[in-house]
């Protein structure tokens, strides 16, 4: 199946010169979406990646990383933006092209020595999913890789990554 021809392209959005890659036409195709998780899923087994969670970003990376905890029998983890989760937190706060933003996980949700995939929609610049590798680590889990639905290869946000396995379904 190709996922291209049900991502919608929105141009100049949410500025002029961003071409916005739009899941929700995704997301509303049966067909395509439960392609994409049994996809997801293959890739992650195909990878030996035996995961205890699946740790996903706010607010896509939840889509895709329940259903591919799911399928892979693991628990899922969100990791928010500040002021989101109610109970004690670690934080991490990282650089942005221009300022710096901050994420968090609940102290309670793992354990270290946890393995565990980050999910997201999308690796852009590959900060947030840099950042919340980056707090995993600082609490002591094994981050086995990293799984996204779309890379933008020219923003080179892989090469951001620590060198841990990529899996990405769609290249523009």
């Amino acid at each position: 199946m190709d996922l291209k021809t049900l991502i919608r392209n929105i141009p100049d959005f949410p500025k002029p010169g961003i071409m916005f890659r739009d899941i929700t036409t995704l997301l509303n195709h049966p067909e395509g979406l439960r392609y994409t998780i049994d996809t997801l899923t293959e890739k992650c087994q195909q990878a030996g990646f035996k995961p205890d969670h699946i740790v996903g970003m706010e607010s896509r990376g939840f889509l895709f990383g329940v259903p591919l905890a799911y399928q892979l029998n693991a628990g899922f983890i969100p990791v928010r933006k500040p002021g989101k989760l109610p109970a004690a937190v670690h934080t991490i706060e990282y650089e942005l092209e221009y300022g710096t933003d901050t994420l968090e996980i609940h102290q309670d949700a793992i354990a270290a020595h946890h393995k565990v995939i980050i999910v997201d929609d999308l690796i852009a610049t590959g900060g947030t999913a840099k950042a919340t590798a980056e707090l995993l680590q600082k609490i002591g889990c094994e981050v086995l890789g990293f799984a996204f639905i779309i890379e933008l290869v020219d923003l080179a946000g892989r090469q951001k990554l620590p060198d841990l396995p990529v899996i990405t379904l769609v290249q523009y």
